[in-house]
Order: structure tokens, then sequence, then C-alpha cells
């Protein structure tokens, strides 16, 4: 083989190369479909559960009521909270009781429970009365989070916004 054949061939090698390495880039999983475009009120439309989750919850108030919790914020026992051992602060769940079907949103702001405590949430009081689970002190319940989006506020700046 001629040295011109053998450059041409080890062009056409080399181009075959960057092409294939450039379209690997922008391939995609998803389908030919074209996804419909969203009005400004549909964008908060629910996603996906991101977090699903069963366990044992307990309940923690008087003993920790005014003090700091693991967000900074102070502990009101008779908000809607949570302390959970791992998910982000802020992040909103939907507590579901597994022995009576009834539910509670609340915001994750503490952590907790402890590993060695077999639990999977701590509820406010608040939270817990909600749930009727207080006379128990604890219940079986299914913790469920919402996708989360970055929104921009009026003044610019980021803010983490919960799919209701």
């Amino acid at each position: 083989m001629g040295m011109a054949t053998h450059r041409k061939i080890s062009g056409f090698i080399g181009a075959l190369l960057i092409v294939i390495w450039a379209s690997s880039g922008c391939r995609s999983d998803r389908s030919n479909e074209q996804a419909p475009q969203q009005s400004p009120d549909q964008a908060s439309t629910p996603k996906k559960t991101t977090h699903k989750e069963i366990g044992e919850a307990s309940w923690y108030g008087p003993g920790f009521h005014g003090q700091e919790t693991a967000s900074g914020e102070t502990f009101d026992q008779k908000k809607l909270t949570a302390a959970h051992p791992s998910l982000p602060m802020g992040t909103k769940a939907t507590v579901t009781n597994l022995d009576n079907g009834k539910k509670v949103d609340v915001t994750i702001n503490d952590r907790g429970p402890a590993p060695s405590e077999d639990r999977a949430i701590d509820l406010s009081s608040g939270a817990a009365n909600k749930l009727d689970m207080k006379k128990d002190g604890t219940a079986q319940v299914k913790i469920e989070t919402k996708s989360t989006k970055k929104i921009r506020t009026k003044s610019g700046k980021a803010k983490l916004a919960v799919n209701p």
C-alpha cells in the first residue's frame, strides 16, 4: 500500500472516530416524541416521587421545644416538621400512618433518629397528632418526597421549590 493511500485511510478513520465521539455526547435515551410545551402555571405540576421509605416513626416535642435544630431553625413542637437521618434539610415529605391511613406533610429540619434506634423518622408533636399516633408513641409509616426544582425569585436568587 502506498503512502498516499495510507494517509487517506488514516484520515478517513480519524474523521470517523471524531464523528462517533462527537455523536456519543449527543445521544439520548428519550423517545423521539416532542415534549409538550408547558405554561408557567403547569411548570409546578407534580413530578414522580423521588424517595419512598417504609419504617417506624416516633415523635418528639416538649424536651426539645425552643432548641436549635440541625437546619438552624428553632424547634417548634406544634409545627409540622420532622427529623430524618439523610433527607436534605428543607425537603417536603408526606408521611402516611399505615395503621389508619392518615397523612401529614412535613418539612425535614432536623437529623435523627439515631441509627441504633431502628426508626426511620422522628416527627414533631404536631405532625404526630395529625397521624393520630401520640398515644402509642410509634407507628409504621410510609415516607414519600416529591421532586424539587430550582426556581428564580423576582430578586434573581435561586431557591428550591417542591412540586406539590
